[in-house]
């Protein structure tokens, strides 16, 4: 395992502590979630701004707590650990990143200050033709008297539905590369011309769809440059591809210790059968994948925060990509090991499986980390 400073090892045992006395019975996540159907908890999200634990990584001037990547992921990890329905936290962060290093004074007073006390944020680049294409976006955003007017329709946006704002990234100018003229703008909640309809998911309630009909942004809302929202993208792509590396390490060792408690208490043919050479050898190298994947995504945050402005294509693709393929096989070897009470709703380990599984979907997909990898060697 890494090694933590004491003011991380304090902050990890804090969560741990705050988890079991609020999330660590099924009961207790069940009355947060309306019975496992909500990602997020605002109450249960509000108790943690007032710790100031959602200020992590964030200037200290607008309310933050200071802190780096690593500080980011080690809440992420033990959060996910603990099963705190704290969905809509990854996607804040991401989309702070954009407005600290991009935002007006004024957007990082509102944005960056909401956060803190525990308001959650979205961001919206897919749409039905531009997934892991992010560069075919048509969401069109045309230039008018104080403003811009939007047209057009995004996908899978997490926590849009209950998000304070969505960064909504649109194409702004056709002339150029596909790269070349997107645009980055703060929406604000309940925005005329602005529809949000969820999409049923295996998960519950936790990604929408996004229309914009005739929709006015003020040039206000514009963050950061106009036509300059792939780069301003691409300097954000470490803490999300970090942060979901982190959550996924936390579930994924939730996943592992209770299968081994499960292996360790089933007894068939008169002894517990995790004592079977099957399933110690497989305990065994689940055991050994998630302590390279902490090592590996603890790393690459060190790396991020040793150097705050410099893109880790190559790392922080690796860490996405080991950990939430790991997860995922952690949770599906949980569930044989357990047998039919794996796939019962009564353990946590089908939750487990469905949580890990779209892991290795969203943030970009397994197959486009393995691209990216192969692009940085030359391929």
């Amino acid at each position: 395992m890494h090694v933590r400073t004491p003011e991380q090892a304090s902050f990890a045992d804090a969560i741990d502590a705050f988890c079991r006395a609020r999330t660590g019975t099924r009961a207790q996540r069940d009355a947060l979630t309306h019975d496992g159907t909500e990602a997020h908890a605002p109450g249960l999200y509000a108790q943690m701004a007032e710790l100031g634990w959602l200020g992590v990584g964030l200037p200290v001037e607008y309310g933050g707590s200071g802190g780096g990547m690593a500080d980011m992921c080690l809440f992420a990890e033990r959060t996910a650990y603990g099963l705190a329905p704290v969905g809509g936290y990854i996607t804040t962060a991401v989309a702070a990143g954009p407005y600290a290093k991009f935002g007006t004074p004024a957007q990082k007073e509102t944005l960056l200050g909401g956060i803190a006390r525990g308001r959650v944020e979205a961001i919206s680049i897919s749409e039905p033709g531009a997934g892991s294409d992010a560069a075919a976006i048509t969401c069109r955003a045309v230039r008018t008297h104080g403003g811009f007017v939007v047209n057009g329709q995004k996908t899978w946006c997490s926590n849009a539905h209950f998000a304070d704002h969505v960064l909504l990234v649109a194409r702004t100018n056709s002339v150029g590369s596909r790269h070349e003229g997107l645009t980055m703008f703060c929406v604000s909640a309940g925005t005329p011309g602005m529809e949000i309809r969820g999409i049923p998911t295996m998960g519950g309630k936790e990604v929408n769809d996004v229309f914009f009909t005739d929709c006015f942004l003020p040039e206000s809302s514009v963050v950061g440059l106009v036509d300059q929202a792939w780069p301003q993208l691409m300097a954000g792509l470490n803490s999300e591809r970090l942060l979901l590396a982190a959550s996924m390490l936390g579930r994924g060792r939730r996943a592992f210790d209770d299968a081994v408690a499960y292996v360790k208490e089933r007894k068939q043919f008169g002894r517990a059968v995790g004592s079977f050479q099957a399933l110690k050898h497989r305990i065994a190298d689940l055991a050994t994948e998630l302590d390279c994947c902490e090592l590996l995504v603890y790393r690459v945050a060190a790396m991020a925060d040793e150097h705050p402005d410099r893109m880790l294509p190559r790392e922080a693709s690796m860490a996405k990509l080991k950990t939430t393929e790991t997860a995922k096989r952690v949770a599906l070897e949980g569930m044989q090991m357990m047998g039919g009470y794996g796939y019962a709703t009564e353990y946590d380990m089908e939750s487990h499986l469905r949580a890990t599984v779209i892991s290795t979907v969203y943030g970009g997909t397994s197959e486009i980390q393995r691209d990216i990898i192969g692009k940085t060697f030359g391929l």
